[in-house]
């Protein structure tokens, strides 16, 4: 615990966010305020309005927002309802090696940009692991392959967060970086082979197989790993869409064609942002489309996980296409977690939702769907339900769940 004396109040920031307010008068009003800064220099910000108790202390965890960026009782709405100063902006992390610095703020009064100082503080929000993310002391962990999608490049806070929780975990990038292609036309999972064989030969890795876990593009490699590598002991698929989607996979003779999309079926939004979600083509013959991943070859349990505002594809559809394949060729029916309001980025808890940015592919502004409150609670119930999952079909060190970063 930390605190900071400023003028008229002290803000007291307790582990790993609970938020109090001392100083303030009985019943005064106050506003709160949350910033941070992101690699590009890009300023995120949040506000909320309360009202002190009877003895002049504010507790977030027991005091609702009376309106601001969110209202209601949301001890962590601070930080999940920071939205970025430039427009359609995404916050990620690419530096692993430092935290998160939020600036928090206690105003007097409800006007977020007029109120007098009462005090300041600053919060550091989880520095990462190291690579290969295993900096877990000397021992055996289960291991975790993770994807991203077509923002390409390399991205590790996700991996870097599993590894707090007892995963010896790899962020795997697969274009636009170093030496690898600069597209994703073409998907070779001999490259992905060689990967989960480096896992399995890591003297941190305990075997017999590992965990991948993906989202968009990334859920979709995840899931043609799952259905064609060997040591694939659970997989967790986040806004997949079960097929080759614009991309070509192959793996030693096979080749998947890609499903392909159709750009007259690019919706403009009334402000010029692009709606993508019916641009893919029919997938025709039901469920035994070529251009489907055959997940039915898949030996580990897959957790499916969708937003049921996705804007990206129709995920919510997709998965209901998966498992009835998977029923037809006489599996059972998969676990899938629809999350309703909930758009394409399922990030960890607390990251800022990114309704619209560039896609990579169009160059273009597009809609990523998702609703606020929606949304962001999805992101922290999605998280305690992938380390449920891989806890349980991947053991391991972990106990119990928690939203924690």
């Amino acid at each position: 615990m930390h605190s900071l004396l400023t003028m008229a109040a002290t803000l007291i920031l307790e582990p790993p966010a609970h938020i109090t307010v001392r100083g303030p008068g009985p019943k005064q009003r106050v506003t709160l305020r949350a910033s941070l800064r992101d690699e590009k220099g890009a300023l995120f910000q949040a506000h909320a309005r309360y009202r002190a108790d009877a003895e002049g202390e504010l507790d977030l965890e027991r005091a609702p927002a009376l309106g601001g960026s969110f209202a209601g009782l949301e001890p962590m709405g601070l930080i999940w309802a920071m939205e970025p100063d430039k427009p359609f902006w995404r916050l990620v992390k690419r530096d692993v090696q430092t935290p998160f610095v939020v600036e928090l703020e206690v105003l007097d009064g409800h006007e977020p940009d007029a109120g007098r100082l009462l005090a300041r503080e600053l919060k550091f929000f989880k520095r990462y692991n190291a690579f290969l993310f295993s900096s877990l002391g000397p021992g055996l962990f289960p291991g975790i392959i993770d994807i991203y999608g077509v923002g390409g490049g390399l991205l590790e806070y996700r991996a870097s967060l599993l590894a707090g929780h007892g995963f010896a975990t790899l962020a795997v990038a697969f274009y636009d970086f170093d030496d690898l292609p600069k597209d994703f036309s073409n998907i070779h999972l001999d490259y992905f082979e060689e990967v989960v064989c480096y896992m399995l030969q890591h003297p941190q890795v305990k075997g017999p197989g590992v965990g991948l876990l993906g989202i968009s593009l990334g859920a979709d490699i995840c899931l043609s790993m799952a259905s064609f590598l060997k040591n694939i002991s659970a997989t967790v698929s986040i806004n997949g869409s079960g097929s080759s989607g614009n991309s070509t996979i192959h793996y030693k003779q096979i080749s998947i064609p890609p499903l392909g999309i159709d750009l007259k079926r690019i919706k403009v939004t009334f402000s010029g942002i692009l709606d993508i979600v019916d641009i893919r083509n029919d997938i025709v013959e039901k469920f035994e489309n070529p251009s489907m991943i055959p997940i039915e070859k898949a030996q580990g349990p897959i957790l499916f996980i969708a937003g049921q505002d996705d804007h990206n594809w129709r995920s919510d559809l997709n998965v209901q296409t998966v498992s009835e394949r998977l029923q037809a060729h006489g599996k059972e029916k998969p676990r899938i977690i629809l999350y309703p309001g909930t758009g394409h980025y399922i990030e960890p808890p607390y990251f800022s939702m990114c309704p619209a940015s560039v896609h990579k592919f169009f160059n273009k502004v597009v809609i990523w769907g998702g609703e606020l409150r929606a949304h962001s609670k999805a992101q922290v119930d999605a998280w305690k339900q992938i380390l449920s999952f891989f806890s349980q079909h991947l053991g391991g060190t972990h106990k119990g769940v928690s939203p924690k970063l």
